[in-house]
């Protein structure tokens, strides 16, 4: 994940060329001068793996900060207040949650003009019911302890107990969805710009691959340099997420044990 972050960071000074340039001939094989060869038009693919990296992160990055946003929002307020506000709160997630995923995607996807912000903005409004139940179910188990009551029975406000005491309690948890978001908003944009429903601007691993796709490499040796590299990118990107993902999951159900024991 570090090599990722720095790939993204400094993708100007690692790719040789800008990704959008023509720089040499249609098809040509990898050599020291392009070392993944050039695509249909003679752009350099390293370069534009290099500056993918920085497309998807951000892409991740925005999409799985609106998910948040409003998945915390939500779960945490219907969990602590209950009554009418978590009635209609858990009304709205379970519309958004009977609806499938990935084909809601690609209708708003294929209604909203592709760019970097629009493409986040779809796949962060549609991702968050999931991270929304499990921190209402959470925030219900916080509420209901006996250690919570007793600080309430002493005279301390809801702002004061969310912000000190549940708050900290389901970070752990809240930071586990939070990557398992990021990884799929990965995916879900590399699938997006597969179907040409990406940023047709902005480079990006799946936009690498339809192009690919479009223009047959597979059915010459072009796939070995302009499919595999953007391909095997992706799945380290995401097997580097779900690493992570679940060694946080590991602790953080040990801690949740621990506090409810």
């Amino acid at each position: 994940m570090t090599l990722f972050i720095f790939l993204a960071m400094l993708a100007p000074w690692i790719a040789p060329y800008s990704p959008s340039e023509i720089v040499g001939s249609s098809f040509s094989r990898p050599s020291w001068e392009h070392l993944l060869g050039t695509n249909d038009i003679g752009q350099d693919i390293f370069s534009e793996v290099v500056y993918g990296t920085r497309y998807s992160l951000m892409i991740g990055l925005l999409a799985t900060l609106l998910s948040w946003l409003i998945g915390a929002v939500v779960g945490i307020t219907a969990g602590w207040f209950g009554g009418v506000i978590d009635d209609i709160l858990m009304k709205i997630t379970t519309f958004f949650i009977t609806i499938p995923y990935f084909p809601l995607v690609i209708v708003l996807s294929a209604f909203m003009r592709g760019s970097l912000f629009t493409t986040a903005f779809v796949l962060g409004i549609t991702s968050w019911p999931g991270m929304a139940k499990v921190l209402r179910s959470q925030t219900m188990k916080i509420k209901s302890s006996e250690y919570i009551t007793s600080i309430q029975g002493m005279g301390a406000g809801n702002r004061y107990l969310l912000l000190h005491h549940v708050l900290p309690e389901i970070l752990p948890l809240m930071v586990y969805h939070v990557i398992m978001r990021f990884k799929s908003a990965i995916l879900s944009e590399s699938s997006l710009s597969f179907l040409g429903l990406g940023s047709a601007v902005n480079k990006s691993w799946g936009a690498i691959l339809y192009y690919a796709q479009a223009k047959n490499a597979f059915l010459t040796d072009a796939w070995i340099w302009w499919i595999l590299p953007p391909g095997i990118m992706i799945i380290l990107l995401v097997f580097g997420l779900m690493m992570i993902a679940y060694g946080l999951e590991g602790s953080t159900n040990q801690r949740l044990e621990e506090t409810n024991g």
